[in-house]
């Protein structure tokens, strides 16, 4: 019999991020998988006393809450029950004491982009990062280029490191809320959707700077996500009177707005992989994207790229798109042919498919 395959459950003890959304994803995909087949396969999430609700799954099995919380539990309480078997960490972080685990490294942006974080969050991920490279039996990142820069930066040697892109078919899952440009008082096609960040590799900066040269005073610039028009303030950044900062949204009016948008604007300066502009050109939303990071390997020939410093470019791009409803229309559907490329059970179907081969190693 085959040892069992444990699953790190500490994402299920937190707020949903991008990096919590891929481990959920694909932990969906591969209990489809498995269901589908009729494969036999032991998986069991572990999960830490402050879970929350854990989705129900078909050939997955969800164990009891252990005794400790977050990175007491991950670090202290996970290596010694998942000791008889391969533990996966999709979110980062393991167990740094594990020898048998497959650990996912999304990016390498503590070494790239230093000042987008703490610096008690650089200096732990410093140090959690190569050691798990270095003890990990396999490492999974998201693209070419986060391998790349992975083991640039030596957290793991190069071929040590497989890449397993992410899916982004889960935004097709999701009804749109259609009344939320309205809402906001937005007209179709009359607003670019970027995200409410304030960390600095997200460039978010550039896209104030381009807003204020657009030459149409109908057109606005609308941000998603926590930060505020304070915060952006306070990081040295001067919203204009045509941005919009909506705030949270749920995933039902985010649907709605990237189907009403002009565009998503992604002007980042590094990125692991480049899920949201992904996201938007699976709608029919048209991207723009800095040439940086993992962008053009994943938006490829569907995106249109403006200078991550050229504010002048983005707004000419920008404009250039509101006028041509043809050019609008053309790159449309270049990008929903791209973004169907990236499938959450093709991705699974992987991930299956390197455990089995280390549940083999393991055993020899």
């Amino acid at each position: 019999m085959s040892a069992p395959v444990y699953l790190n459950g500490k994402f299920y003890s937190a707020q949903m991020t991008g990096v919590h959304r891929v481990a959920e994803e694909l932990l969906r995909a591969m209990d489809s998988i498995l269901a589908d087949s009729g494969a036999a396969r032991d998986l069991r999430i572990l999960l830490p006393s402050n879970a929350g609700k854990v989705d129900g799954y078909q050939r997955i099995q969800t164990t009891e809450p252990g005794a400790l919380p977050w990175i007491w539990w991950e670090q202290l309480e996970l290596p010694v029950r998942a000791r008889d078997g391969l533990l996966i960490n999709l979110c980062n972080l393991g167990p740094l004491a594990a020898r048998r685990a497959i650990t996912m490294i999304h990016d390498a942006q503590i070494y790239i982009s230093p000042e987008s974080y703490s610096p008690a969050f650089v200096a732990w991920y410093r140090v959690a990062l190569p050691t798990l490279g270095r003890n990990s039996a396999c490492v999974l990142t998201v693209s070419e280029y986060s391998r790349q820069m992975l083991a640039q930066h030596k957290v793991a040697p190069a071929e040590k490191i497989r890449v397993l892109h992410n899916g982004v078919d889960h935004i097709l899952r999701v009804t749109p809320a259609r009344d939320v440009t309205s809402r906001l008082g937005l007209s179709s096609r009359k607003y670019v959707l970027a995200l409410a960040n304030t960390q600095a590799h997200k460039n978010i900066g550039l896209l104030f700077k381009a807003f204020a040269q657009v030459r149409h005073p109908d057109l606005r610039l609308v941000l998603i996500g926590g930060a505020s028009a304070d915060d952006f303030r306070a990081a040295g950044h001067s919203p204009g009177e045509n941005v919009v900062i909506a705030g949270r949204v749920s995933d039902a009016e985010l649907r709605g707005l990237m189907a009403d948008a002009l565009c998503f604007a992604c002007p980042s300066l590094t990125e692991g992989f480049g899920l949201p502009p992904l996201e938007a050109m699976l709608t029919g939303c048209p991207a723009i994207a800095a040439p940086c990071g993992a962008l053009p390997e994943v938006c490829g020939d569907a995106a249109f790229y403006a200078g991550a410093h050229d504010p002048e470019e983005w707004a000419r791009t920008i404009e250039a798109l509101s006028e041509q409803p043809a050019l609008w229309e053309a790159r449309s559907a270049q990008g929903v042919a791209q973004a169907q490329k990236f499938t959450w059970r093709k991705s699974a179907a992987n991930l299956l498919d390197i455990i089995a081969r280390h549940s083999e190693d393991g055993r020899r």
